[in-house]
C-alpha cells in the first residue's frame, strides 16, 4: 500500500491498482493546483481546500479494495456551530486501516475513539486557528495510539495559509528518535513498519501525479 502526501491535507492511497485521493484542494496560498486521475474522492467537509472534486480527472475504475468507514465529528468545538461538521475518514485493507482526520476541530469523545478503532497510520492536521492545534493532535494521538502518525494541515513556508502553525510545533512533542523525516512524499505502508512520527516532504505536483 503506497501513501503519498501532495500538500495541506491531500493524500493519495494506492492499492491493488486502485487509487483514491482524499481532501483534494484548489486555491491554499503557496501551492500549484493539482491535476490528478484517481478511482475515487473523498472529501471530509465542504471547504474548498478539502473538497476541489473537480481538479481529479475519474479513471476507468477498478474494484475498491478497502473497506470504508465515516465517523462523525465537527470542525471547531462548538459541536459545528462555527464550521460546521467534519467527517474522518477509515480505510482498511490487508490488516492495515489509515484513518484521515480531516479538519478536526476538538477533542475526541470515547464514543468516537472506540468507533474509529485501532490504526496501523493516522493523518492528523497539527496548524491549529481552524483545527485542533499541536497539543490537541498529540492529545488525539494518545487516545487513538496509532502505530503511525503523519502530520498535515499546516504552514511550511512559502506552502499553507500564514496563520496555521509550523509541523515543527507538533514534532517537539514527541520524542526525537520517534521521528521519520521522509526524502520525498511518498511512503509504503506496511502492518509491521517502524512506529513514529512520519514527515513527508512536500513535492510539488508533475505530470507523473496525473498517472
Amino acid at each position: 500500500m503506497k501513501l503519498t502526501w501532495l500538500g495541506h491535507s491531500c493524500f493519495m492511497l494506492e492499492h491493488d491498482s486502485y487509487k483514491l485521493v482524499i481532501d483534494p484542494y484548489k486555491d491554499v496560498p503557496g501551492y500549484p493546483p493539482l491535476r490528478l486521475k484517481a478511482d475515487c474522492v473523498y472529501c471530509s467537509h465542504a471547504h474548498s481546500d478539502h473538497n476541489a472534486t473537480d481538479v481529479v480527472t475519474p479513471r476507468k475504475g477498478w474494484r475498491n479494495p478497502f473497506a470504508v468507514r465515516t465517523v462523525r465529528t465537527f470542525h471547531d468545538d462548538k459541536e459545528g456551530a462555527e464550521r460546521g461538521e467534519n467527517a474522518i475518514h477509515v480505510f482498511s485493507a490487508d490488516d492495515i486501516t489509515i484513518a484521515h482526520m480531516g479538519d478536526l476541530g476538538h477533542h475526541l469523545t470515547l464514543e468516537q475513539v472506540q468507533e474509529i478503532g485501532p490504526l496501523t497510520v493516522m493523518l492528523i492536521p497539527v496548524g491549529g486557528h481552524y483545527t485542533i492545534d499541536a497539543m490537541g493532535a498529540k492529545s488525539a494521538c494518545m487516545a487513538l495510539r496509532p502505530r503511525c502518525v503523519i502530520p498535515m494541515h499546516y504552514y511550511h513556508p512559502p506552502y499553507g495559509m500564514p496563520n496555521l502553525a509550523d509541523v515543527e510545533s507538533f514534532l517537539k512533542l514527541w520524542p526525537f528518535a520517534s521521528i521519520h523525516r521522509l526524502h520525498g512524499n511518498s511512503l509504503e505502508i506496511t502492518k509491521d513498519m517502524p512506529s513514529g512520527v512520519y514527515v513527508p516532504e512536500y513535492v510539488e505536483p508533475s505530470k507523473t501525479q496525473e498517472g
